[in-house]
């Protein structure tokens, strides 16, 4: 792994991003975003999580975070992803309602296949890609692109429109999915 996509120093804040195996569009879907913000809410309350930003988009979520507890910023991503591995894969497998369930369960079947870490399948790409947020402008700027990629994707015409996502954290807006430690 490149030296430039680590987490160095565990008292910063990082970008990240979590990505479903092949880009999947797996979170048109209600609740499978849904089990992300519960998973979410449980790190902050009990795994030292500090959430500042997020955006869940359709194939993948990008966060803005920090630690506040003993776990590592590793350890929390590990938990996170692994939990919602399961968590999203068992209405998936069980659902009759599900009407892309064998495309999903074929997909994560094989990219788990291509994975020794994975006994049968694997939901998110491995790689996280964690920028450390080390100066003001670069804070900023992730901010900033999390909170307009939902615009840019076409999704709403203005980022306060969209639900999954903490910009209505930071614009005041009554309605929040969850809360975030404010940044800026």
């Amino acid at each position: 792994m490149s030296r430039k996509y680590k987490i160095r120093d565990q008292e910063r804040l990082y970008f990240v991003t979590f990505t479903i195996v092949e880009w999947i569009d797996l979170f048109t879907r209600k609740h499978y975003r849904d089990i992300l913000i519960g998973s979410l809410k449980y790190c902050q309350n009990n795994k030292g999580l500090d959430l500042c930003a997020f955006c869940i988009m359709s194939s993948h979520i990008h966060l803005i975070i920090g630690r506040n507890s003993e776990p590592t910023i590793e350890a929390i991503n590990r938990d996170f992803k692994k939990y919602t591995s399961i968590e999203i894969l068992k209405p998936i497998q069980t659902s009759q309602d599900e009407s892309r369930k064998e495309f999903l369960l074929d997909h994560f079947r094989k990219a788990g296949a291509k994975n020794p870490n994975n006994a049968n399948f694997q939901l998110w790409q491995q790689h996280n890609h964690p920028i450390e947020l080390n100066t003001s402008e670069r804070i900023s700027r992730c901010l900033n692109y999390i909170h307009q990629n939902p615009v840019v994707a076409g999704l709403v015409y203005s980022a306060e429109d969209y639900v999954y996502s903490s910009v209505s954290n930071y614009a005041g807006l009554p309605e929040k999915m969850i809360d975030v430690l404010l940044i800026e």
